[in-house]
């Protein structure tokens, strides 16, 4: 308590001082000046040594519990008087109502602005006592930062606040459809069951009418019963009493022939009643007769009426068969047309699509004049091409231009997912091939790898071979300058056939027997030429070249051999032509063969394509395993050796012959595309599958 009122003491002496050496006067001048907060920051000389007491305000000084103040014990009793605030307090409180009147608290977040004003007046009180200002400043932080904080919990609480009132109207907007719905339901099934109690009443109705009516039919059945039993009585009553009269008149005749005769009497009664008699029993077997055969036919008119009969019976069973094979036709014939009607209508929105949005058919022509080479390289390059095909001839001139400005390429490093020919970090250039110098390259690389292979006894990898090619020639640096060039080249001249099989080999989408098959088919189809031409002449009719294409092709059908007959030339109405089969082998300088090997390489790929197919359709949509794709190899091709089939499921299954059999399984559409890489030729039958038969290395030789 005495430390308590040391400090009180002190602080009222610190007030007491502050005024003595400020020279504070108390003036009307100074109200005037307080106008703005800076006059605020200026007034500490406006403190006074108000005791803080006042008549709704009274200073408790800190005391034990239970004893008496010490206002009540001193002698000296000090009574607290009434007096006026200090100056500086009132400045304060006269500058917070200023503040808070002059606000605008209609608008948002009005609680921040009225505590703006206090804020401001605190931070001057704060400035005031210099000894309590730390303090004081570390209260006022822990009040900002909690506020801060409670406003960033108020913000994020906002936001859920929206989404839950969003979900909430989300989730009355759901019941309420869900209740329209099943009011709607409820309304349907109420009328479902009005329906129902109706037509279970009208079945009532149908049932109870029935019944009168088969009471109806019972009564008139009976009444037609006893009709038919009163007519079969008097049918009985009606032939004895004819019976009676036949034997009536019989007995009349029968006296008045012996009253003529005279004859004996006795005699004539013993006759007439074996007559009797025999009569009696010759009539009851004569309606017996008449019962039980009255409804029966002669043999005669039975035979011929089965007869008919059957033969009635057989034309039913045909018109049947008609009429079921007519509603078969019918059935097939609706299902048609629904098909039909629904491909129309899908083509005539796809046609009112393809006349809303595309647009009109480009003027190729307008091509020519900024082609290099003018109307004439154009007319050349677009003869027979679709607009597909023409687009892709633009890019690829387009892209020759631009690939002929680059003078350096960008290289891809030495990472092990990049191919090796591609596999550098230098610098390098561009060599700017033209399309002609890079098929004599290709050509070159791959006389230079058969001829190798040859030596070796086995099949190199063509991109080591690649790679290797440039750098026997060029060296290991200029090497990777000639292999990016000639990658660029291919890479966009894909509608070359040399280039585009080169590139598709060269980068594994296709295996490199494909281009050693076509090779060795090209070398059989000119050797049985040659053979057939016996004179050396050059030159065939049109008989000897069908020969020798079907020796060379047997497996080839009428159609396509007639195709190729045709791709090479031959014309029917000047049959005494010959043809000059040695110039159907040739190249022009950038690679484009003559019309007989495009025609040949289309069949080998359609060829290819339904072997593929009948594979695809054997081994369904399941994952495949190896014996899986063995045995629809068998179906399909019997005639397939078992070397080449082996061959084919190492490279399906990328694995060695030994572990084949342990080979997980692989998806069908995995299996398809590598099969499609391969060199898939059919072979027919087994009898036929060493006709003609020549090493791959003899075959390119030749050729």
């Amino acid at each position: 308590r005495q430390q308590a009122a040391m400090d009180r003491a002190s602080f009222r002496v610190s007030f007491l001082d502050s005024e003595a050496a400020l020279g504070y006067e108390e003036s009307d001048a100074d109200l005037k000046k307080f106008q703005k907060p800076r006059a605020l920051e200026r007034s500490s000389s406006h403190l006074s040594s108000w005791p803080a007491y006042t008549p709704s305000h009274t200073v408790l000084l800190k005391r034990k519990p239970c004893t008496r103040p010490e206002w009540k014990s001193s002698t000296k009793s000090q009574v607290g008087l009434p007096t006026s605030k200090p100056r500086y307090l009132e400045m304060l409180e006269s500058y917070l109502r200023t503040e808070l009147q002059s606000l605008d608290l209609t608008k948002g977040r009005a609680q921040e602005l009225r505590l703006q004003p206090y804020r401001e007046v605190f931070e001057f009180f704060m400035d005031e006592f210099k000894t309590y200002k730390p303090l004081l400043a570390s209260i006022k932080k822990e009040y900002e930062t909690t506020i801060a904080h409670l406003q960033e919990r108020i913000y994020s609480l906002e936001s859920v606040n929206a989404f839950l009132v969003t979900a909430s109207d989300q989730s009355t907007q759901k019941i309420l459809a869900f209740q329209q719905q099943e009011k709607v339901e409820i309304a349907q099934l109420k009328k479902e069951r009005i329906y129902l109690l109706k037509l279970i009443d009208q079945m009532k109705e149908e049932k109870s009418s029935l019944e009168i009516q088969v009471s109806k039919l019972r009564k008139a059945v009976a009444e037609e019963n006893l009709h038919y039993l009163n007519e079969r009585d008097a049918r009985k009553l009606l032939l004895l009493d004819l019976n009676e009269m036949y034997r009536l008149k019989e007995e009349m005749k029968l006296t008045k022939v012996q009253d003529e005769k005279g004859e004996d009497p006795v005699t004539l009664t013993l006759a007439l009643k074996t007559a009797r008699r025999d009569l009696t029993k010759a009539q009851v077997e004569l309606n017996t007769m008449k019962a039980n055969y009255g409804d029966v036919v002669p043999r005669r008119d039975f035979e011929s009426q089965e007869k008919k009969y059957n033969e009635l019976v057989e034309k039913m069973t045909v018109l049947e068969a008609d009429f079921q094979d007519l509603q078969e036709e019918y059935n097939t014939m609706l299902e048609v047309h629904k098909q039909i009607a629904e491909e129309r209508d899908q083509f005539y929105n796809e046609l009112i699509n393809v006349q809303r949005t595309s647009t009109p058919r480009p003027d190729w022509d307008k091509c020519a004049e900024v082609i290099a080479g003018g109307p004439e390289r154009w007319n050349t390059l677009s003869e027979g091409k679709t607009s597909d095909q023409l687009v892709d001839v633009l890019l690829e001139d387009l892209g020759a231009l631009i690939l002929r400005e680059k003078e350096t390429f960008v290289p891809l490093g030495k990472s092990e997912k990049i191919p090796i020919y591609l596999r550098y970090d230098g610098p390098v250039r561009n060599k700017k091939l033209t399309k002609k110098e890079v098929v004599a390259l290709l050509r070159e690389i791959w006389r230079e790898k058969i001829l190798i292979d040859q030596q070796k006894g086995k099949r190199s990898s063509l991109p080591e071979f690649f790679l290797n090619y440039f750098q026997r020639k060029y060296g290991d640096t200029i090497a990777f300058d000639w292999t990016y060039t000639t990658y660029e080249m291919m890479k966009l001249f894909r509608s070359n056939e040399a280039m585009s099989m080169f590139f598709n080999i060269l980068t594994g989408n296709l295996d490199e027997g494909v281009y050693h098959g076509q090779v060795q088919q090209l070398s059989t189809l000119l050797k049985e030429l040659t053979n057939v031409d016996s004179g050396n002449t050059g030159q065939l009719t049109s008989e000897q070249f069908i020969v020798a294409l079907k020796l060379a092709f047997p497996t080839k059908t009428e159609e396509q051999i007639q195709e190729l007959v045709d791709a090479a030339g031959y014309r029917p109405e000047t049959p005494e032509e010959f043809i000059l089969y040695r110039l159907l082998f040739l190249e022009d300088e950038e690679g484009r063969p003559e019309p007989l090997v495009l025609k040949i390489k289309d069949q080998y790929i359609n060829e290819k394509q339904a072997y593929l197919r009948d594979i695809r359709a054997e081994l369904g949509n399941t994952e495949v395993r190896p014996d899986d794709l063995r045995a629809a190899f068998c179906i399909v091709d019997p005639g397939l050796l078992d070397q080449t089939l082996e061959s084919y499921l190492i490279h399906v299954f990328q694995t060695s012959r030994e572990q084949l059999d342990s080979a997980f399984s692989l998806p069908i559409e995995t299996v398809m595309q590598r099969l499609a890489s391969l060199d898939l030729k059919r072979q027919g039958a087994i009898s036929g599958e060493t006709r003609g038969a020549q090493s791959v290395e003899e075959s390119e030789s030749a050729i």
